[in-house]
């Protein structure tokens, strides 16, 4: 079975109705996980943890759709045919 791998990731938005980082610098990347399951735990702790804080908002990625060598759009150097 393949590895889906997912990035959290986090930190606190310019307005809490958008997904837009106030400082890019100071992103939270809380890890890399190998599944969507660790992924959402991980999530779950660090969101909870700063439930207090309505700017602060994580996101999980699911950086296994980002590049699939079986789809000739998605492998590396060439572009998306549309």
């Amino acid at each position: 079975m393949a590895t889906l791998l997912h990035l959290v990731f986090g930190g606190e938005l310019i307005d809490p109705s958008h997904n837009e980082f106030k400082n890019i610098d100071e992103i939270d990347i809380v890890g890399m996980f190998p599944n969507y399951e660790s992924a959402h735990k991980a999530w779950k702790a660090r969101s909870q943890a700063t439930v207090d804080n309505a700017h602060t908002r994580y996101f999980i990625a699911h950086l296994h759709r980002l590049r699939d060598e079986e789809n000739e759009a998605s492998v590396e150097g060439q572009a998306q045919k549309t």
